[in-house]
């Protein structure tokens, strides 16, 4: 890794938004879920959760291609996945149009907010409204009474980086330093991160330079040899 790669790499991590998160719920179509990732990756989002019951390949596999950059975690309900992100003290949203719903700039985006984005077909469970603290809504001025799943992300998720910006959030890291490092590790040494999965090795500290520090002894247990 170049030490130009390494600190455009430190220079993104540093804007990562450890409590803004994005929650799909049974998002079924691959190019919604690349895109949707693409664009938590931009606005800074760290990891996205999602309920997919019937996981199929070609799903698993556009997920984890889109990942690069942001973390997925998987949940079996949508219950399992509402309760993790209030245990983070998140204000839980919902995209669905009903009386309660607010304009979705009426929100406060720089509280800690994880935001459920329902089926493409169908939107949002009947659970996943229930669990929610407040539904949300995009005003709609033309016949359509909604917009594709991963374009209404796009537009909630740049109203959430306009205030977050605007409030300073973007200013200073929330990462830790062993977070960065592994990261620096498995996206800045991709092909020697493969080696490393499954041997009981530590992470490799990355220096300023970008470079990997480690011991010969470090890198004889990584190539087998010790």
């Amino acid at each position: 890794m170049s030490p130009e790669r390494h600190q455009r790499i430190r220079e993104k991590l540093h804007f990562r938004q450890l409590d803004l998160t994005i929650l799909l719920e049974e998002v079924n179509k691959p190019y919604n879920v690349s895109a949707v990732m693409r664009t938590c990756d931009s606005v800074g989002i760290h990891q996205v959760h999602a309920v997919w019951h019937k996981q199929d390949e070609v799903r698993t596999v556009t997920a984890k291609g889109a990942q690069a950059w942001v973390g997925m975690q998987t949940h079996a309900t949508i219950t399992d996945a509402v309760a993790q992100v209030k245990q983070q003290d998140m204000q839980v949203l919902v995209t669905h149009l009903s009386d309660e719903a607010v304009d979705f700039r009426q929100v406060d985006y720089t509280r800690p907010t994880a935001i459920i984005m329902g089926q493409e077909k169908h939107g949002a469970t009947d659970s996943a409204i229930a669990l929610a603290d407040q539904a949300i809504m995009i005003p709609m001025l033309g016949m359509a009474q909604s917009l594709n799943v991963s374009v209404a992300a796009a537009v909630i998720l740049y109203e959430a980086q306009r205030q977050r910006e605007l409030a300073g959030l973007y200013t200073h890291s929330t990462l830790s330093e062993s977070e960065y490092q592994r990261l620096l590790f498995s996206r800045g040494y991709p092909k020697i991160y493969q080696q490393w999965q499954g041997k009981e090795l530590p992470y490799p500290h990355i220096n300023q330079h970008g470079e990997i520090d480690a011991d010969a002894h470090w890198w004889q247990q990584l190539r087998g040899k010790g």
